[in-house]
């Protein structure tokens, strides 16, 4: 079992990143990414294979997390992603998602050879030998392996018709301590390095790239680098910056960049006490607070007592401190020459300039025989003849509960899998826990025994594979019948075995997703290189990872001949009779928190006493000068090494997507809207809303609960498993979730701030499947809207538990954007809504639920049934529904007759009443919203505490006011200062994990925001510096135009991410509800192209004056007492 961080250097991207599984090995792919805010509220303890990021995009292809137009609360059955977020490869995704193996076929035409690409294959340089070629058909790769002939580097060139291009290196890099230091080297390594001169060219990088990703994250055994581009010239720039910075960094020659990322000690007054800062350390702080992170670290260092995953290579805070300069710089001597490294390239560019290109770095290194063995992963054996059981602390808050954690883990293999042996590994998987109807996941969940599901079952991304399983939210009573019940349910698994359906369905669901291949916003070609490196990083070969047609073929035939024996055999083979098990308990302790800040006080105050008034000068020398380094501006002459576009390079013209709209279907009352795209490889992508209007504001912080009950209860005749199964057999996924959107009012201006008092609001049902299939899919729309069964008050109150218990752990990993939640629910009517919702104050809405739910269930059904009879009131619910189709025009032509029996079965008048015109009309919720806004969402300053070593800093308001005009020259403004001022003064000097800000243009307001941030009241200053650092900014952008266009790049940047096909579809969607015209948008990026110095000057000038802002503090008791202290008072509430 492993539970790690995923470490972000942008924060305005991915923070604390969990998801549920993994995936196969074959597709490894994206598990890494899905993302944690704004997760369905079908999981809960979920761990992710040992990753830390450093560094990652930001921009548009992130922006949806801090969007207010969809709700985070959705339930999802099948990959279909809530609206407006990506879409991710991790095995959760693969919640009941498949259309039938017949069918999925057809998606495997898109993979067809052409003789161009076949051509690449046969590019030779004669600084490489050709090892290997290969075709992964079932992608339409073609794949050359090299070897530089001088320094032995592997370079696996991809070449395929995918424009936006992904280069990565990876190196293997085990670290034999928890000092973290290949997480601190990931860092720092992007700190200026021999032919980039500057301090941070990452940051210059995201300030001016049209980057798709900019990334570098760290598992227990690897650290790889990766960026990606649809510009060639930006792609071979980001290139060079990566690899001169991997194999040149300025870290191992100077200290300073140890000591501002990993850690150092600080002193700034002889009188003061000494203070621990760093970046990785108050990150690692910040992972180390939580109690599901300990868990799995703890389940994972258990499974390995004798290889490297045996310590955390994110690094521990009472250890990092070990790590010297000198063993950071030999770390990278020992693991980042080519021999250790494993480079990779994918996408349309030229192959032989790949080759040329690195050549170029290459060509400096000599062998180095002793590398590759040096770093080896040394297999760990099942030594542990007796299942164990450990117990370990966690922080609780004084106010919570005490109730503990279980896992039960198991390592699986102590030999390779065959790959017939791990696809049959993740079905299984799939089998036991992939869906709410799985065995092992409803045993649990149903079983009472505590709150939500942790462990998240396989994890196969490393060299060997584990299985974790328990709960949290476990009385101490109750802890040994979770373990049993686990057991137990894996028993009953094996000598039954499973039906036919429960086997089609995640066959199917596997297979879809394979076939199908939908990344999302992030690049294909990182998830090729993702699944490659599963095998490839232990010397195997880099595409057998990535083939399942062979294993998958092998399988089928293997189940038709003897049906579930497979599986059952493995269930006995892999976990009963495998004594290899470790139960890790964790039990809560209110004093933890207060007794590792003692500890750390003490240890700190005993090396100062240990120290002479020399060493204490120089401790205090060398804060001085860390901080006059980290304050100095880099030189002209440093930044112009740089490479970057020019403005000429970008593309002027928005994109816009297809769409065609009829606002009455066959007379049936029914808007459909159609985006005909040039292919959707045989899918069809559909979204079906359902206005909401007509329920009062009230029931909006019911409406994640009901949309959970449509997926998860059963509809019909089927119940919750056969309605699973039915989803996981036909289709690719369907989803159900709350929208609101704010829409621009008929005659109202473009550009200007909007009231918020017009929106739409629907239920909005997602899915997707072969257009062959769309019978199927439209009927499970029609039925799951109409007939769900929502009286289930035992499922009710476990969803109520699991939302509680991921809600908890959410503010403690996540208390940015709780923050600023709380903060825009008091200016705007869609922050109010959305804090309602999702914020702070819904957790206790839950507790209310959950205790409603218990004592008085006829009261909380009666709600429910309301709730639909409402929506789908026969008199005028037909004006209020959207169908909304992408595919190309033979999925669009398949799907017509589905579409024309699924509108006349729906319920309603097609001749019934008009709802509100809302955008004409302001809508009943703002109207709602507004009252109660002057009566509950006071602007006051507010803390929240929760059992925490870091501090989430949030303060902001309305900078614009409704009705002013806003600029497009404010996105490159707020993008300038989140990667300028707030970086260096947040992060950097501050010793922050993240500092940032979100600006939306459309309602005016504005927020800063720190993670993981070892300060508040400092920080908060910062802050309300920021008006005068873009002053001084314009200023001297008056002087150097090229700074000036570096910055409306990254914005432009920001715009023009890649979109997968039912992205693009939904895009052009969310446009038309919006009613928001493309000369708007073209205004907006033109506004953004001639962004001048005064706009900074302007944008400054108003912070300078802004109108009563407010803070909100996700932190400890102990960080407010403090803040207090030094003059920062607020309204403090105990949430944890």
């Amino acid at each position: 079992g492993v539970a790690w961080p995923l470490i972000c250097r942008d924060l305005l991207s991915t923070m604390v990143v969990h998801n549920r599984h993994r995936r196969a090995s074959q597709m490894a792919l994206l598990a890494c990414f899905a993302v944690a805010i704004g997760r369905g509220a079908t999981s809960s303890s979920t761990r992710v294979t040992a990753l830390s990021f450093a560094t990652i995009s930001s921009g548009s292809k992130a922006a949806w997390r801090y969007a207010t137009a969809t709700s985070p609360s959705s339930t999802t059955t099948g990959c279909a992603p809530p609206a407006g977020a990506p879409a991710f490869f991790g095995r959760r995704h693969f919640r009941s998602s498949a259309s039938c193996a017949a069918s999925i076929t057809s998606l495997q035409q898109s993979a067809v050879a052409t003789e161009e690409l076949e051509k690449t294959m046969d590019t030779t340089h004669p600084a490489y030998e050709v090892i290997a070629k290969d075709v992964v058909s079932e992608y339409g790769a073609y794949t050359t392996l090299y070897k530089h002939k001088k320094s032995g580097a592997e370079l696996l060139s991809v070449a395929n018709d995918d424009d936006n291009k992904v280069f990565g290196v990876t190196f293997r890099t085990p670290p034999s301590d928890s000092t973290g230091v290949p997480h601190i080297l990931e860092h720092s390594v992007l700190c200026g390095s021999r032919k980039y001169k500057t301090k941070d060219p990452f940051v210059q990088l995201l300030q001016g790239s049209l980057q798709t990703f900019l990334n570098a994250f760290t598992y227990p055994d690897r650290t790889c680098y990766v960026v990606a581009s649809q510009n060639e010239k930006d792609f071979y720039n980001l290139i060079n910056v990566y690899a001169d910075a991997v194999f040149h960094p300025r870290a191992i020659s100077d200290p300073m960049v140890h000591a501002q990322e990993g850690w150092h000690l600080e002193l700034e007054d002889k009188e003061q006490p000494l203070t621990y800062k760093g970046v990785v350390y108050n990150e690692m702080k910040g992972v180390y607070s939580s109690p599901d992170s300990l868990l799995g670290r703890e389940s994972q260092r258990c499974l390995f007592p004798d290889n490297t995953y045996s310590v955390d290579s994110g690094g521990d805070p009472t250890v990092i401190p070990e790590l010297s300069f000198e063993d950071f710089a030999n770390f990278h001597a020992k693991f980042y020459h080519p021999a250790n490294s494993r480079i990779y390239f994918s996408g349309d560019d030229d192959v032989a300039k790949r080759l040329e290109i690195m050549d170029e770095y290459l060509s400096e290194f000599g062998p180095s025989p002793e590398s590759k063995p040096g770093s080896e992963i040394v297999w760990q054996k099942k030594t542990i003849a007796e299942p164990k059981w450990e117990k370990h602390a966690y922080p609780a808050g004084a106010d919570q509960p005490e109730t503990h954690m279980l896992n039960v883990n198991w390592l699986l293999n102590d030999r390779p899998f065959t790959p017939l042996e791990d696809l049959t590994v993740s079905i299984l998987d799939h089998l036991l826990t992939g869906t709410t109807s799985s065995i092992l996941r409803k045993t649990l969940t149903e079983s009472g025994l505590g709150e939500a599901i942790t462990g998240g079952g396989l994890s196969d991304e490393l060299l060997q594979a584990t299985f974790s399983m328990g709960m949290k939210g476990v009385k101490p009573d109750d802890v040994q019948a979770v373990h049993d019940l686990v057991i137990d349910t894996l028993k009953k698994a094996a000598e039954e075995g499973f039906t036919d359906d429960a086997i089609a369905s995640s066959m199917n669901t596997i297979e879809f997703q394979l076939r199908e291949f939908n990344t999302g916003s992030f690049p294909r070609g990182l998830s090729f290189m993702l699944g490659a490196m599963s095998k490839w990083l232990y010397d195997n070969s880099p595409t057998g990872a990535l083939k399942f047609e062979e294993p998958l073929a092998q399988l089928k035939a293997q189940i038709a001949e003897s049906g579930p024996k497979i599986f059952q055999d493995m269930i006995k083979e892999l976990l009963l009779e495998n004594a290899h098990r470790v139960a890790v308990e964790m039990v809560p302790s209110k004093t933890l928190e207060a007794e590792q800040l003692k500890e750390e006080q003490d240890r700190l105050a005993a090396i100062k006493e240990s120290l002479s008034d020399d060493e204490l000068d120089d401790i205090i020398k060398k804060t001085v000068e860390l901080k006059e380094l980290q304050a100095t501006e880099d030189p002209p002459e440093a930044r112009a090494t740089i490479p970057s576009l020019e403005l000429a390079d970008l593309k002027r013209e928005v994109t816009e997507y297809p769409i065609d709209i009829t606002e009455n279907e066959n007379d049936t009352g029914i808007k459909v809207v159609r985006h005909e795209l040039v292919s959707t490889s045989g899918i069809a992508y559909v979204n079906f809303g359902v206005d909401i209007s007509s329920l009062p504001l009230e029931d909006a912080a019911i409406l994640p609960l009901f949309t959970r009950l449509m997926m998860e209860t059963g509809a019909g005749d089927l119940d919750s498993v056969a309605l699973s199964r039915r989803i996981g057999t036909y289709t690719g996924g369907v989803s159900a979730s709350f929208m609101s959107s704010g829409v621009k009012p008929e005659g109202a201006e473009e550009g200007v701030v909007s009231e918020g008092n017009h929106m739409v609001t629907q239920i909005m049902i997602q899915g997707k499947a072969t257009s062959d299939k769309a019978g199927e899919l439209l009927s499970l729309f029609e039925l799951i809207l109409t007939d769900a069964k929502l009286d289930s008050k035992s499922r009710v109150i476990e969803m109520l538990k699991e939302s509680k218990s991921r809600i908890e752990s959410s503010i403690q990993a996540s208390g940015h954007s709780y923050a600023n939640t709380r903060i825009k629910s008091r200016y705007t009517v869609g922050g109010y809504i959305g804090e309602k919702m999702s914020g702070i104050s819904y957790l206790q809405t839950v507790k209310d639920l959950l205790e409603q739910a218990e004592e008085d269930w006829p009261s909380l059904l009666a709600r429910f049934e309301r709730i639909r009879s409402t929506i789908l009131d026969e008199t005028k619910c037909r004006d209020g529904m959207v169908l909304d189709v992408t595919g190309d025009a033979k999925v669009l032509e398949t799907v017509q007759p589905e579409i024309e029996k699924f509108l006349a079965k729906l319920p309603g008048d097609s001749k019934g009443e008009k709802l509100q015109n809302f955008y004409a009309e302001e809508h009943p919720w703002a109207t709602q919203a507004k009252k109660e806004m002057t009566e509950n969402a006071a602007t006051i300053d507010e803390g929240f505490v929760v059992p925490t070593q870091v501090s989430y800093v949030g303060k902001g308001g309305q900078l614009f006011a409704p009705g002013e005009a806003v600029s497009g020259a404010s996105a490159v403004v707020a993008r300038f200062l989140r990667t300028g001022y707030l970086w260096d003064q947040v992060r950097v000097i501050g010793g922050a994990y993240g500092g940032f800000c979100t600006f939306s243009s459309t309602d005016g307001f504005f927020s800063f925001l720190s993670y993981r941030d070892p300060n508040l009241a400092d920080t908060i200053d910062v802050y309300d510096k920021a008006g005068d650092a873009l002053i001084a900014a314009a200023d001297e952008l008056e002087k150097n135009p090229d700074a000036l266009a570096t910055a409306i790049i990254g914005a432009i940047g920001d715009m023009d991410g890649a979109l997968m096909p039912d992205q693009k579809g939904f895009t052009a969607y969310r446009r038309w509800l919006a009613n928001e015209s493309s000369e708007a948008r073209q205004k907006f990026r033109d506004e953004i192209l001639n962004t001048k110095p005064e706009d900074f000057r302007a944008f400054g000038e108003r912070l300078k004056t802004f109108s009563n802002p407010t803070v909100a503090v996700v932190s400890s008791s102990a960080a407010f007492e403090a803040a207090a202290e030094a003059g920062k008072e607020m309204k403090i509430n105990q949430v944890v």
